[in-house]
């Protein structure tokens, strides 16, 4: 039986090269993520306000010619003015200055407590994490390593690091070991449950059945695979020991005078509604918000671009 075939309907010729050919070049992991990233304008608007606090950290007490110290009675509780760009506070000190050196100490806490919770908690999580299920020795560590971690969980962070607090002696080093005493269980127990999905891969079972060794398992193969998971944490962190930093040295507790930071700044400025110098509590509460902004905004972008399910 013949058919009429359609002469808009014809068979395409078979072309063996273009079907071998590669249609578009590969991508990297690191480019896709990127990419993704940048895409993302609000993860992009956090990363640059992160930027700009550093940066002025570094560079705004210097553009001032006061220091973050000195007072003037004379100039006390200016408003903003050409010479005063933030105001001045109750004894007269400069608080564009401030302001900036405040940013330099809440930064430096908030950044090193975090990197020490990173060190800790990956190092803790990692052995746990792999040693668990691994016969009778191997539960025995991860049961001892799970235990502390949740005693250490279960107790009230912000008591846990008033009490060390009270009992060492005040100063930005006292912080950040308050700060790091607990903040590391979060990330063990984040990188446990990873490690604990990863060490059953034929990857790693072939590593071990190759003669690798613990440490070259963990360090090369178990953590590089977390790495996305960690980094966004990190970035969660950082804006969580800033803010305790802050409320730390609100309540007296942290940096002592004259260092001045976001949270002592806070503090001098608690009698504001009552003398209308809106300033003084205005600008350290808003870049306590921005930086709590912009990486939390950050993490959620870090966070959508690393995870391969809504990948573009």
């Amino acid at each position: 039986m013949q058919h009429n075939i359609d002469p808009l309907f014809r068979p395409l010729a078979k072309n063996t090269a273009a079907s071998d050919s590669i249609q578009r070049p590969s991508i990297s992991n690191i480019r896709q993520v990127m990419y993704k990233l940048v895409k993302n304008k609000l993860a992009m608007f956090g990363l640059a306000l992160i930027v700009i606090l550093i940066a002025m950290a570094i560079i705004g007490p210097h553009m001032v010619s006061y220091s973050y110290s000195d007072q003037s009675l004379l100039e006390r509780n200016q408003p903003m003015s050409g010479e005063h760009w933030f105001g001045t506070d109750d004894l007269g000190r400069d608080m564009f200055a401030r302001t900036w050196y405040g940013a330099r100490i809440s930064l430096t806490i908030g950044i090193v407590a975090a990197l020490i919770d990173l060190l800790i908690g990956v190092t803790v999580g990692g052995i746990a994490g792999y040693w668990a299920g691994r016969g009778k020795k191997g539960d025995r560590i991860d049961s001892i390593i799970m235990r502390i971690i949740e005693i250490l969980y279960g107790l009230p962070y912000l008591l846990v690091v008033i009490l060390l607090m009270v009992v060492m002696e005040p100063g930005l080093t006292t912080i950040i070991i308050a700060l790091s005493a607990t903040g590391w269980t979060g990330m063990a127990r984040l990188v446990r449950g990873q490690i604990l999905q990863l060490k059953n891969q034929e990857f790693i079972m072939a590593a071990q059945v190759l003669g690798a060794k613990f440490s070259r398992i963990l360090l090369k193969h178990l953590i590089p695979n977390t790495l996305g998971v960690i980094i966004v944490n990190l970035t969660f962190t950082i804006p969580s020991a800033i803010f305790a930093e802050s409320f730390l040295s609100f309540l007296g507790l942290g940096v002592q005078a004259p260092i001045a930071s976001w949270g002592t700044m806070t503090n001098d400025a608690l009698g504001v509604i009552l003398t209308g110098d809106w300033w003084r509590l205005f600008f350290p509460a808003l870049m306590i918000s921005l930086t709590m902004f912009a990486f939390n905004v950050f993490g959620d972008g870090l966070q959508d671009a690393l995870d391969p399910r809504v990948r573009d």
